[in-house]
């Protein structure tokens, strides 16, 4: 009989913990202030981690309030999207604090990787200076911009919205005190001059360049946008701070424009009341690990198909299936399906990098599956249907999973099945009425957003009652003393999503600005080929922004500018959409740089290298998937 252990809650959680940091920083851990610090990071956490944690409660509360108004009374209420609103930039910016912090801010560390451990201790000193000279840059105008918006007072609440904007440069005040006390303590004296002489210099040569920059036209971009992220982004500056720091540059040294449009730009990318939702289903994926939800469909499934030869590889695509897209990260999905899978299967003896490399290749099938924060993020900055996107991303995800199972079937030819027996029908009815209200949820989601019964905002507020409800009284597990770290992971991982999704906001209004994205969509229009060679190409540059620069800063940056193009082209924007996300998806978790494929090897707790070797055929099924996915548009958009 099949029959699989559930991992302890306290076990569950920290290694959730852990591979966020892993997934959302590609770093280690965060390591522990010296003592004559240690006040000031307890200053610090109760000074941001208490007030975000409250926001994420009230946040959840008054959409609540708004959504019954709304539905149950017809009565709906002026204030409850504006008050959200007002809180989302103050809970946005509390978490990026939080997130810098804790060391959770995504960067991309593998060439760091590669230095010399002396070099690889200036590159982190290099790396907080040019954090905190971008830092620096944005205070002044964060200021100017509070005094603009001070004159704004909001229609409902009447509330000068100078105080929602002032979260900008008070989020990059705290910020940057952490940066100062971290390069205090943690950087030599000597690192400290040589890295700040390396940033003179370059801010001294582009000074001096002004003038050739001028006259180079829209080739300074490259020197920006492409040398200058680049550089950052290899020398291990997070990515949301390498952004920045470009878009300062550009507009300081090549542009007349003031350097207030940068706060602006992180205000509007962060402000969107669609991107509310980002935190509420980050909390909501927590709640459902904590709650046990995720644990009873595993076991469903296990009952169901875990005696067959592979069974229980089928059941692990089927779980991300089911789960996916839920929590806003892949490595918290791929956490709650496979500590609970992974002993089983090594009994069965399959090989850790076997898993491991199944497991990154299920992340990368379920990308388009709904509530995904990369579909709801399109929908945001491209202007994509969202009840389209949730409807289209169903099927393409289906023939990944379909490819999967191929490779899978495949691969577990040898698998041993000694003394694994089918599990009677009573158990598996009554495994299926157990996980029946855990098998409601996803589908109620995506309904809900599809049929137009609620927003994507909306439903992810429901779905944190109801996955409670479900805890309380049904399941019996829930525990009421994670609820306030679960709060506080909610505000870090939002706030790092957040602030990448505002200073890659703030770097595609430069590129807009500067005649680029006119430039691009007539040479995309131009390729031969036509719409075969623009998605050909359009697969190329995604899986390698993919792995670079993960989903959402690749959407957010790229999004605007490349949609026009593909509508021109006569590509349906939700055909275009899972063709993006579904090779972004294969970037993230390919090696050596997609953050996604070692996500999976700290959740398996397997060596890199013994799983590399072994993922590319399920990738390799992925991209045979995702060019089916680009030639029958029909898989995209035939329910729409």
């Amino acid at each position: 009989m099949t029959r699989l252990k559930a991992t302890a809650p306290n076990q569950a959680q920290a290694g959730t913990a852990s591979i966020q940091t892993v997934a959302m920083a590609a770093t280690q851990a965060a390591e522990p202030p010296p003592a004559r610090f240690a006040r000031l990071d307890r200053v610090l956490a109760a000074a941001t981690e208490v007030p975000a944690a409250i926001l994420v409660g009230v946040e959840i509360l008054v959409l609540l309030i708004g959504v019954v108004s709304r539905y149950a009374f017809r009565s709906p209420l002026t204030w409850s999207d504006e008050l959200a609103s007002i809180l989302f930039l103050w809970l946005a910016m509390l978490g990026a604090v939080i997130a810098l912090r804790r060391a959770e801010h995504m960067r991309l560390l593998f060439v760091v990787s590669l230095a010399a451990p002396r070099w690889r201790q200036w590159l982190d000193t290099l790396a907080a200076m040019v954090v905190g000279v971008f830092l620096i840059a944005l205070i002044a105008p964060a200021r100017e911009y509070v005094e603009l918006q001070w004159f704004i007072t909001t229609p409902a609440l009447e509330i000068h919205d100078g105080y929602r904007v002032a979260a900008i440069g008070v989020g990059a005040a705290l910020m940057l005190v952490i940066v100062l006390a971290r390069l205090v303590e943690r950087a030599t004296l000597a690192d400290a001059a040589t890295a700040l002489a390396v940033i003179l210099a370059v801010a001294l040569a582009l000074w001096l360049a002004r003038p050739t920059l001028a006259l180079m036209g829209n080739f300074n971009l490259v020197i920006f946008f492409v040398v200058m992220v680049a550089a950052c982004v290899a020398s291990g500056v997070p990515i949301a701070f390498a952004f920045g720091i470009a878009t300062v540059c550009y507009i300081a040294f090549a542009t007349k424009a003031p350097l207030t449009v940068v706060a602006s730009r992180i205000d509007e990318g962060t402000s969107t009341l669609l991107l509310l939702s980002v935190p509420l289903f980050v909390f909501l994926g927590l709640l459902i690990e904590m709650a046990g939800l995720a644990r009873v469909l595993v076991d469903f499934m296990a009952a169901l198909i875990g005696h067959v030869r592979g069974g229980l590889s089928y059941v692990l695509l089927g779980a991300m299936y089911l789960v996916s897209g839920i929590s806003g990260s892949k490595a918290a999905d791929m956490a709650a399906v496979a500590p609970v899978l992974f002993p089983e299967m090594r009994r069965r003896g399959a090989q850790p990098g076997e898993l491991v490399a199944l497991l990154a290749a299920s992340g990368a099938m379920s990308e388009t599956i709904p509530p995904s924060l990369v579909l709801i993020t399109i929908g945001s900055v491209a202007g994509v249907s969202i009840q389209g996107l949730f409807t289209g991303g169903l099927l393409p995800a289906l023939v990944a999973a379909l490819a999967l199972v191929a490779v899978c079937r495949v691969r577990s030819r040898g698998e041993s099945l000694a003394g694994i027996e089918r599990a009677p029908l009573r158990k598996v009815w009554i495994s299926f009425l157990i996980a029946l209200p855990a098998l409601a949820l996803p589908f109620l989601i995506r309904t809900a957003v599809v049929e137009g019964v609620a927003t994507a905002t909306e439903v992810s507020t429901l779905g944190v009652v109801y996955t409670a409800a479900a805890g309380l009284f049904i399941y019996r597990q829930f525990d009421w003393r994670r609820l306030y770290p679960m709060l506080i992971e909610t505000a870090s991982l939002s706030g790092a999503i957040l602030f990448i999704i505002g200073t890659a906001t703030a770097m595609a209004w430069a590129l807009t600005q500067s005649g680029f994205s006119r430039q691009l969509v007539s040479m995309m229009e131009a390729m031969p080929g036509g719409q075969i060679g623009f998605l050909s190409v359009t697969i190329a540059v995604f899986a390698i922004l993919g792995s670079v620069l993960e989903g959402i800063p690749a959407i957010v940056l790229f999004g605007p500018l490349l949609f026009p193009a593909a509508r021109a082209l006569g590509v349906h924007d939700v055909h275009y959409a899972m063709v993006v996300i579904l090779a972004m998806g294969i970037g993230l978790f390919a090696p050596p740089f997609g953050v996604g494929f070692y996500a999976a090897c700290a959740i398996g707790r397997v060596s890199p290298d013994e799983a590399m070797s072994r993922v590319w055929p399920y990738l390799a099924a992925v991209l045979a998937a995702l060019v089916l996915v680009a030639a029958l548009p029909w898989l995209s958009t035939g329910f729409l």
